[in-house]
């Protein structure tokens, strides 16, 4: 248990649930604490701050975060001068329910107002509990980025850069438009200039954040036309990644995630002719079937999609290609689902992010209950599908044996320390025997082996060392 002791440094403990623009967040969330004087813990027990930035994508994150706030209970009895912080997506979405079902939560903040969690926490210290949710980000404050904020970074050599927040699509299973707003793009210059900054301070990688990145722009487009520009209204992405990635210092440049129905052929164009754009697309498929298709507000059918996807692999040389599909979405037949299997056939994935169907509170498809599939059927189609990715996701990582692939060292395997586990430009894992490297030098290695989720290989050289400066990780779950 921490004991106070006047020149004891402040200690804050961060837990990140959910996804990249999430854990971009608590990066920035991180920096704000450390620009005050606070140093991390990687223990409850001893920290002065808890802060919980929380998803609510799935059901399951509700539990995860009531039963964190339920141990911190017992911890913050013992210790009254404990501050518990909640932030995100959760927290956007539940609002006073969390300090309601949870009392001895101090601060309560959305994902529009991330930039404001020290003034809410020094609030919290004079007048009690604090509440506060922005309904949306204001587009003239820059503050309202994350990239905009100090940040601490999860790694030395690897950043976030968001280009852009919130989502203007309606799909019927996705609560995402609900708690992070109307999509607001964040201006070019800006978003070079950090990438220029990040490349300064040693990183070699980007990956650029949106919720729906390839439609970055457009909002940028509507406002100069209406200042009496005449200008076409348009995505930019394509124009954007050949801009990032010309950054001098910037050797990859990833992005997540696009949807289907915005992606254009200049995407695959700059994809193809910027050497630092990586040959890695994350496509989501979400389903095969154009019915189901249809009833998620998809913007595209099956056919429309494979045809993109094959317009991607032909203009990008030895492309990898991930992708996202739900099972048992409601009213989903027997007939649908061999729909999705043949589609996830066709399309042979490298890689697949798989999910059964989990209704949202909020969502349109969660007042879909008379049509919600039977469990047991769901997860007998949920282990089918599994095996047709994994099937193509094999013979995809096959592909790699006797090739040299360059990799960035990522640092010891969680396994085994004597191995390394280093990434290549498509993604994909490596995992090879060396002496201790620095993560984030770039290397050689001989592809040897391979299975559906990673490959095996031996050390060949150095072919680049990092320039960034130590880090302290941040505490993810």
């Amino acid at each position: 248990m921490k004991e106070s002791a006047s020149n004891e440094p402040k200690r804050y403990h961060l837990r990140t649930y959910g996804c990249q623009m999430n854990e971009h967040d608590s990066e920035r969330l991180a920096g704000l604490l450390e620009s005050d004087g606070y140093q991390p813990t990687d223990s409850a027990d001893d920290a002065d701050v808890v802060l919980l930035n929380t998803c609510c994508i799935r059901e399951n994150a509700d539990n995860k975060l009531y039963g964190a706030l339920g141990n911190l209970k017992t911890l913050k009895e013992s210790n009254p001068d404990l501050q518990i912080m909640v932030g995100g997506c959760l927290a956007q979405k539940d609002r006073d329910l969390i300090q309601q079902r949870a009392g001895h939560v101090d601060v309560v903040f959305g994902t529009h107002n991330v930039h404001r969690a020290l003034e809410l926490l020094e609030s919290s210290k004079v007048g009690g509990p604090v509440m506060e949710i922005w309904e949306e980000a204001m587009a003239a404050d820059a503050d309202a980025f994350p990239s905009a904020l100090p940040a601490r970074r999860k790694t030395d050599y690897a950043a976030w850069l968001t280009i852009q927040i919130g989502c203007d699509n309606s799909c019927a299973f996705c609560i995402v438009p609900s708690v992070r707003g109307a999509e607001i793009s964040r201006p070019v210059d800006a978003i070079v200039e950090e990438a220029q900054r990040l490349a300064a301070d040693g990183v070699t990688e980007i990956t650029l954040l949106g919720q729906n990145v390839n439609s970055y722009g457009r909002d940028l487009a509507l406002a100069a036309r209406r200042e009496g520009e005449d200008i076409r209204i348009r995505p930019m992405f394509g124009e954007l990644l050949t801009k990032v990635g010309e950054v001098e210092g910037i050797r990859r440049v990833r992005f997540t995630s696009p949807h289907p129905k915005d992606m254009t052929p200049d995407v695959f164009k700059a994809m193809s002719d910027v050497e630092a754009v990586v040959p890695h697309l994350h496509f989501p498929l979400q389903s095969g079937s154009d019915t189901i298709l249809s009833a998620m507000h998809r913007g595209y059918t099956a056919e429309r999609y494979l045809s993109k996807l094959a317009q991607a692999r032909s203009t990008i040389d030895d492309l990898a290609v991930s992708t996202d599909i739900i099972v048992g979405f409601p009213g989903e037949t027997d007939d649908d689902f061999a729909a999705t299997l043949e589609v996830a056939a066709a399309a042979e994935f490298d890689s697949a992010y798989t999910f059964v169907f989990s209704p949202r509170a909020g969502t349109e498809a969660a007042d879909m209950t008379e049509r919600f599939c039977d469990p047991q059927v769901v997860r007998d189609r949920y282990a089918r599908l599994r095996t047709v990715i994994e099937r193509s996701a094999l013979a995809r990582y096959s592909d790699r044996i006797g090739r040299t692939e360059d990799v960035v060292v990522e640092g010891p395997s969680k396994k085994d320390p004597t191995v390394l586990t280093g990434r290549t430009a498509q993604n994909k894992l490596v995992h090879f025997a060396s002496q201790p490297i620095k993560a984030g030098t770039f290397a050689n290695v001989e592809i040897t082996d391979a299975a559906h989720q990673y490959l095996l290989g031996e050390f060949v050289e150095i072919t680049a060392r990092p320039t960034h400066r130590t880090r302290l990780d941040v505490v993810a779950v």
